[in-house]
């Protein structure tokens, strides 16, 4: 194993650095000149230069290439353009909150659409069945802006059970208080698609021959379920869990945005409105590299959950 995860990481080293040439190019030629953003509609000629200097966009292209790729290895991107803050400080101060509403929706969203794929096949082909699978179409037809306004109406102004908007200084007061309705929001809008997944991946595993054995051994149906098909549906599962594992950098900005939770997604949104070059950079490098690390866990996951599976 240990010879797999050292040629997986040697495997790496190319990918990543067309993804680095491959961010570079885009800011550096489709991006447009960021002097030009940063001096604004009045400058002269005599300013832009200047910024032009300070940025070192006046150099060879070889050698900003070199720069942005010193700014990979030190994790340091310089300022920020539109606050003056570090970027390493703001990747690092945004990453709690995003995390805060993110892994524990996630950790709901998989258990919940595991056991209700469960409850479902139990009974596949039935009324039941036939009726949840017409919720979950509704449920995914519905705009997430409509749940995060019903919700916020509802819960939080008619009710008062949440916040409408914030976020504190402690993580328990963040995550019992201000995260709630976050993540009840992000549950109700993700669990429509991920049950039905997950239900097909159950499925998938009932009309094989090992279940068919098992049941002919005088196996009862739960656990044929519980044990030997969500074992072995467990590998599509985690295969769909860590793919999206690398979007928890970015967060769910819209679930930020509206409720003022000062995290990746809603830093990204501001980047973009601001042309903020390098913080837009260093998280899309930051995401890529995400990507590469989750999928090697990823096939190590395989191999755990079932050791048939060759790391080759």
């Amino acid at each position: 194993m240990i010879a797999y995860v050292v040629r997986r990481l040697w495997q790496m080293l190319p990918t990543m650095l067309g993804v680095v040439l491959l961010v570079f190019v885009l800011f550096n030629w489709v991006g447009g000149d960021p002097a030009f953003i940063l001096a604004g509609k009045m400058a002269n000629a005599e300013s832009i230069a200047n910024i032009r200097r300070q940025l070192g966009v006046d150099q060879p292209y070889y050698v900003q290439l070199w720069i942005f790729v010193k700014q990979i290895a030190s994790f340091d991107f310089g300022l920020s353009w539109a606050t003056g803050e570090p970027v390493s400080h703001i990747i690092a101060t945004r990453l709690g909150p995003s995390l805060t509403v993110l892994l524990p929706l996630t950790l709901l969203e998989t258990l919940l659409g595991i056991a209700l794929a469960l409850g479902v096949a139990f009974v596949r082909g039935s009324l039941t069945d036939r009726a949840v699978m017409i919720a979950c179409t509704v449920g995914m037809s519905v705009s997430i802006l409509v749940y995060i306004i019903v919700f916020q109406y509802g819960l939080a102004y008619k009710l008062g059970l949440f916040p409408v908007q914030g976020w504190g200084e402690g993580f328990w007061e963040n995550l019992l208080r201000y995260a709630t309705l976050p993540i009840l929001i992000g549950l109700a809008v993700s669990i429509a698609p991920t049950l039905r997944l997950y239900r097909s991946f159950v499925l998938d595993e009932v009309g094989q021959d090992y279940v068919r054995t098992a049941r002919a051994k005088g196996l009862g149906e739960r656990r044929v379920m519980w044990v030997h098909v969500l074992r072995n549906a467990a590998i599509p599962i985690i295969t769909h869990v860590m793919a999206n594992l690398p979007a928890l950098l970015i967060g769910a900005f819209l679930l930020e945005r509206f409720f003022g939770i000062p995290g990746i997604g809603r830093e990204v949104i501001l980047a973009v409105e601001r042309s903020d070059f390098p913080v837009i950079k260093a998280i899309t490098v930051y995401v890529a590299a995400a990507t590469m690390v989750f999928n090697l866990l990823t096939d190590l996951m395989y191999q755990a959950v079932d050791p048939r599976v060759q790391l080759t």
